[in-house]
């Protein structure tokens, strides 16, 4: 630290706080100190006085500030005094001296705009460059986080003063940081003017454009009544900057609600760009409005989400990797020379002249539910836009295959995170009885490069360098949830691939058997998350598993247990709910070996007491027990050890009602204190489901509870109706509540209303009760999933329009046993919720007797179910529904409905998205108590045909039971 110099003549600068004077905060006395000590200055305490009288250095005043260099040499009566007063800003005052006599000042996001104006006021050009070079080193440091407040404060004074470089560093931060500024509380405050700048920022850093556009409706929502949106003129020219050309389909429906122009617009555009988005793209190019359909991207983008864009092709990625600053011409020619090339079964010549964009900071990518984008045409494109791409995440692609999961391995080295979920089959061979099946393996012209595997032999490449190298990938997370198009071969081939593998989903393939899973698990010896729901996970798994085959290797837990050499030692998460192959001595000698378990999930397994008795682990944050044979004291044991238990699930478990003694009252308290009881000791619970076992609750006992986020109370458990009233009182946090054969009332309604401001979901089914109209005028605005199922028997279509206006957010919905409605549902429902992805009418009257026509206007269904209510659906709906509704994956018909007494089964080609279609069978039945008239016959179920579409077959299965 510099001090002053004593050559020249002194001056005593007296400085006085205005504030202090004016309001006599501060006592009568005058501190006294010199420049040449200035390091030593205590600011604290100098603060502390009215006054503060400075010898300061006349000549370093006059040659670093233009304030002084006017007041000490210029005409003014002071530039000959030995002593001169000085009104402001004490603090700000006092930084401005030490700054001028040598002191390196520490700036702060606090004092930084009191320097700053001090700065500026009193002339000081190098404070000034100084404050810019700290503002500006604030602004661009990686991980910084100026708060909000601050930046708008700094933007404002900039504008005020005319200081150009503080609001284009403000714009520019909040453009790079746009995806954590919107998560703040104090978002909205920021003023129209800097958002909009913001906006236009070339470096605006975004996930997807539907965060930008869901930002800017909050930031609307929020200034509606301000004079920054005084008119709709300003408040759509905002919305105008969302490029709709890449929003998800299912969000742009749901925009047609409160803001009808936008969504109208944005769902055309994304269905013409469904027909010809070559023709668009190319329009565009020639009318200089490509950016539209750019996909924006900075040096700073982590993460891109396409998810839901049912429109993206692989011409968007070519967009990516296009230079922007090319002329109209060059452009032209390559657009026009990729379209030669996707003609030409994809295959890419690129250009050497061309120099590609490429975003090296890209990490982690979405194209879930993205039907258009084939993998092979993308490949390259992604290669060159994201070379370091770790995490992809593609689910809902049926398109897909996993040959493309091999190839992306190969071509993507820093790969670690795979996600190729697809809809598990409805039908499970354990829960169905299956009449008959048959499939038909179908062969198209393939999309992608190496589409003819016998011709480039990738498999071949692939097995050979597995054997060579068998950790060559670096992936660590795959998802491979329903894909009935994986085998044991495939199985073979991901464990020689993928070495390092630590976490595998394989729920619902069904195809895959218990000797290929316990291959792949003796192979992967990293594994510590398995996800094995509803497959042929059996003995030889589970003798894998606790085999000790960590012992040759340096894997091995520091760790004296005696299973420590074991992988089911190690393992953190396992999911066998559903798995019939695996028998209670297998689950016991499974349980015993288990100690670092997290999460455990047994529904529907021959899991007994014994083997949870031997579970001796106590990390566990998730058990699922439902449809077990568990009793409660074997139950209760587990959640005694297991103290950070936060969710925890025990339906249908009929033995939990069953005491092991005889003796009533002893009954009583097992049932009562032996599970209840122990939560209220031990566990902060998050999630509950329970049935059975819980037919005894007082409303102390749900004190404990109050931290509850998600509740099902099912088949057998009878709170009261009481207990069901205080629920949402003592338990404010719910998001999610579930009644199962439950008595309700308006009661339940209006307290669900008073204390539940954040409910997500509610389901209620078969429930009983004196529940009225009433309940239909309940707001719930945050509510998401609404299940009404053999609940509203009264409701008519005023009340379903009364629904929809007091829960305007709902994506999911599904109403059962509603005979007094009629056709006319179907429009409000589809003006009430245009956004719906999810909807299951069953027993409504007749909302189909004059067929299907508004629903359709619900065009983002991904999951579509319309059974018996009323004959009137046309036989080639299935083909209607698929071409209409983009996005839409499962459809569920009854036989009942048909008005031509069947459906028409689309093709491959004409199935669109649809993976899956159920259509139920009815037959007539005689009534016992009436044999004479036509009521004596009633319609009962017969059976289920279900077709399945992957990207291999298409299956038809016969199955009895009604699903």
């Amino acid at each position: 630290m510099a001090s002053a110099t004593t050559d020249g003549d002194d001056v005593v600068l007296e400085l006085i706080d205005p504030s202090a004077v004016q309001n006599e905060l501060r006592p009568e006395k005058v501190t006294s100190i010199s420049t040449s000590g200035v390091e030593n200055w205590n600011i604290g305490l100098l603060l502390q006085s009215p006054s503060v009288k400075v010898r300061a250095n006349r000549n370093r005043l006059v040659e670093q500030s233009a304030y002084f260099r006017g007041l000490l040499c210029g005409s003014f009566s002071e530039s000959s005094l030995a002593h001169v007063s000085i009104r402001w800003n004490l603090e700000a005052l006092v930084h401005v001296l030490q700054f001028i006599h040598g002191f390196h000042l520490h700036i702060t996001s606090n004092n930084f705009l009191l320097i700053l104006e001090a700065a500026l006021y009193f002339g000081v050009e190098r404070l000034l460059l100084e404050c810019e070079s700290w503002f500006q080193q604030m602004t661009l440091a990686e991980g910084q986080q100026i708060p909000i407040d601050t930046v708008i404060e700094a933007w404002n004074f900039g504008l005020e003063q005319g200081i150009g470089f503080v609001p284009e560093l403000c714009k520019g931060y909040l453009a790079r940081n746009f995806a954590w500024v919107t998560s703040l509380n104090s978002f909205p405050d920021i003023p129209y003017d800097l958002l909009h700048s913001c906006i236009e920022h070339p470096l605006l850093t975004l996930d997807s454009e539907r965060h930008l556009c869901e930002a800017l409706l909050i930031w609307l929502s929020d200034n509606r009544r301000s004079s920054q949106c005084s008119s709709d003129d300003s408040k759509f020219d905002i919305l105008r900057k969302v490029r709709i050309s890449l929003l998800p389909l299912e969000f742009a429906a749901g925009l047609r609600r409160d803001f009808s122009q936008l969504g109208e617009e944005a769902i055309c555009t994304i269905l013409d760009l469904m027909k010809d988005s070559f023709s668009i793209i190319l329009a565009a190019l020639v009318g200089d409005k490509l950016d539209d359909f750019r996909i924006r991207l900075t040096e700073y983008s982590e993460k891109i989400s396409l998810a839901g864009c049912v429109h993206i092709t692989a011409l968007f990625l070519f967009l990516v990797v296009l230079p922007s600053d090319l002329d109209m011409t060059a452009k032209k020619r390559m657009v026009l020379s990729e379209l030669d090339n996707c003609t030409a079964n994809n295959r890419y010549v690129l250009g050497k002249s061309l120099m590609t964009m490429s975003y090296k900071s890209v990490r982690e990518m979405d194209i879930s539910k993205c039907p258009k984008l084939y993998f092979g045409s993308a490949v390259k494109w992604l290669l060159l836009a994201f070379p370091s791409l770790s995490i992809l995440r593609a689910s809902h692609c049926s398109q897909l295959k996993i040959e493309d999961f091999y190839c992306l391995l190969q071509k993507f080295p820093l790969i670690t995170e795979v996600d190729m979920t697809v809809d598990t089959s409805p039908f499970l061979p354990a829960k169905v009885s299956v009449v008959s099946t048959s499939s038909d393996k179908y062969r198209v012209a393939s999309t992608t490069p190496y589409a003819m595997l016998e011709e480039n032999s990738l498999l071949l490449n692939v097995a050979k360098t597995s054997l060579e190298n068998p950790a060559m990938s670096n992936i660590s997370k795959l998802t491979l949830e329903g894909r009935n198009d994986i085998n044991d071969l495939d199985l073979l081939k991901i464990s020689a691939l993928c070495g390092s593998l630590s976490y595998l989903n394989i729920k619902g393939c069904t195809m895959v058997t218990d000797m290929g899973i316990s291959k792949l698990i003796s192979k992967c010896l990293h594994i510590k998350s398995l996800i094995l729901s509803y497959t042929s996970f059996g003995q030889s798994s589970v003798g894998v598993l606790c085999s000790d085959l960590l012992l040759t290797s340096n894997l091995t837990e520091v760790s004296d247990h005696k299973y420590s050499c074991t992988m089911a030692f190690r393992l953190q998460q396992l999911h066998i709910d559903g798995c019939k192959g695996i028998d209670q001595n297998s689950i016991s000698q499974l349980m015993c070996r288990m100690y670092m378990l997290k999460i455990l999930m047994l529904r529907g397994t021959s899991v007994t007491d014994d083997a949870l008795y031997d579970f001796l682990g106590s990390f566990l944050e998730s058990l699922d027990v439902s449809e077990t044979m568990v009793s409660m004291q074997a139950l209760t044991s587990v959640v005694r050890r297991n103290t950070g238990i936060r969710c925890l699930k025990a339906t249908g478990c009929t033995k939990l009602n069953r005491p092991d003694t005889y003796d009533l009252a002893s009954a009583v308290t097992a049932n009562h204190k032996g599970y209840l009881f122990e939560l209220s000791q031990h566990c902060i619970l998050e999630e509950v489901a329970f049935g059975w076992g819980f037919s005894i609750l007082s409303v102390e006992e749900l004190v404990p509870l109050s931290r509850l986020r998600c509740i099902t109370i099912g088949l057998g458990a009878s709170p009261g109706h009481h207990v069901l009233c205080l629920l949402p009182k003592m338990c404010p946090l719910l998001e999610s509540v579930i009644l199962i054969f439950q008595v309700i009332s308006d009661r339940i309604f209006r307290s669900i209303q008073e204390s539940l401001k954040n409910l997500k979901v509610l389901q209620l089914c078969c429930c009983l009760g004196d529940l009225t109209s009433f309940a239909c005028k309940i707001s719930m605005l945050q509510l998401r999933i609404l299940r009404l199922e053999w609940v509203t028997p009264w409701m008519t279509n005023n009340d379903l329009a009364i629904l929809t206006k007091n829960c305007p957010n709902v994506v999911e919905f599904s109403l059962s046993g509603c005979k007094l409605l009629d056709s006319a549902s179907q429009e409000i429902i589809s003006n009430g919720w245009p956004g719906l992805t999810f909807i299951h009418l069953e027993e409504c009257g007749k909302i189909t007797l004059d067929g299907v026509s508004f629903l359709f206007n619900c065009i983002a269904i991904e999951d579509f179910l319309l059974r018996h209510n009323g004959k009137g659906i046309e036989r080639n709906f299935i083909y209607e529904a698929a071409s209409k509704l983009p996005l839409l994956r499962k459809l569920a018909l009854d036989l009942c409905d048909a008005c031509e007494g069947g459906f028409d089964s689309p093709s491959h080609a004409e199935r669109c998205f649809l993976s899956t279609v159920m259509i139920s069978r009815c037959k007539s039945q005689k009534c016992a108590f009436d044999s004479q008239t036509m009521e004596a016959f009633r319609s009962v179920h017969k059976e289920t045909i279900v077709i399945e579409w992957d990207c291999k077959e298409a299956r038809t299965t016969v199955v009895k039971e009604r699903i």
